[in-house]
């Protein structure tokens, strides 16, 4: 299936791409929204992407944007944004940050990467090939205790000791080694089903989040994109689930100036220190037919603000 970039045309319209500025895509995939950036970026405009993938890093797509003077791309994770800012020359001159979160469909549609539980493949999970922590080793290792945090925590998962439980008695025979054990065993595990939602999708979203500590990295990046964003720049982030979301509404929440304990009343609002100016007040999701041409739009939310 060809990847699809969820809320292109939003994410160009609240980036508001000036002709010379400078802009971050954090989760370069596919290229689909850098090619967006860039193609609206005038000849003094640089952009500059980041991916841990390294099938991303090593795309076709990836090899001809490389050939823009204007585009760089580095493999690494959102907690190096600083250091790859500043690499750059671009320290607290950033016009625009976007982080598309999640996993993309190439990494969905390969069985041998280990994040659907609708194919069989290895137990990998990994966003980063060249980490050591896979998900099946991830599930030999963590106490069964630690397990049923994961999956209630990051899945939202209602059975997640009984799950953690069967994992345990699981590998205590053999080995996890494939996604489709894993599917088996949470099937046989939980004692019913949702109507309309795969019983593995909750358990397989909490451990590709602990294997790749997704929320960790996403929390790191937003506090750095203070550091790195002009007065005037943009922040714009795309969650796929709720925790992701929770995370960025309180983080634009805090840094708008809700944080502030002022102690002693009253207090002047220009007193307050903020560090983000929220833009859009009710984030933004896809329209029915963005919907309809590509479903992964239909859990995506959007969250706009703008450093002050």
């Amino acid at each position: 299936m060809q990847h699809k970039p969820v809320l292109l045309a939003e994410v160009l319209r609240e980036l508001a791409i000036k002709n010379n500025g400078n802009y971050v895509d954090c989760t370069f995939g596919r290229g689909g929204h850098s090619q967006g950036i860039l193609s609206l970026l005038g000849a003094a405009g640089r952009l500059v992407a980041l991916d841990r993938d390294n099938d991303a890093i090593e795309s076709s797509i990836a090899k001809e944007l490389l050939e823009d003077s204007r585009f760089a791309l580095r493999h690494c994770g959102f907690s190096a944004l600083d250091r790859v800012v500043a690499e750059a020359g671009l320290t607290g001159a950033i016009d625009g940050i976007l982080m598309d979160l999640g996993v993309s469909s190439p990494q969905l549609d390969d069985p041998l990467r280990g994040f659907s539980f609708m194919q069989n493949g290895p137990l990998d999970m990994r966003m980063d090939a060249s980490s050591q922590m896979t998900a099946a080793k991830w599930l030999a290792l963590t106490e069964e205790k630690e397990i049923a945090d994961v999956l209630f925590e990051y899945g939202e998962e209602r059975f997640a000791r009984r799950i953690a439980r069967a994992i345990v008695i699981a590998r205590g025979i053999k080995p996890i080694s494939t996604t489709f054990e894993l599917v088996k065993i949470i099937e046989e595990a939980i004692p019913r089903r949702d109507k309309h939602k795969h019983p593995a999708t909750r358990s397989f979203q909490a451990i590709r989040i602990a294997v790749n500590q997704e929320l960790n990295e996403l929390k790191t990046a937003l506090d750095l994109s203070l550091k790195v964003l002009k007065t005037g720049g943009r922040l714009v982030v795309i969650s796929f689930h709720s925790l992701e979301d929770r995370i960025v509404k309180q983080f634009i929440r805090n840094e708008s100036g809700a944080k502030y304990d002022p102690g002693r009343l009253p207090v002047k609002e220009a007193d307050i220190s903020k560090g983000l100016l929220v833009k859009k007040g009710k984030p933004i999701i896809a329209g029915a037919f963005e919907i309809e041409q590509n479903p992964r739009a239909r859990s995506a939310i959007m969250r706009v603000a703008e450093r002050v």
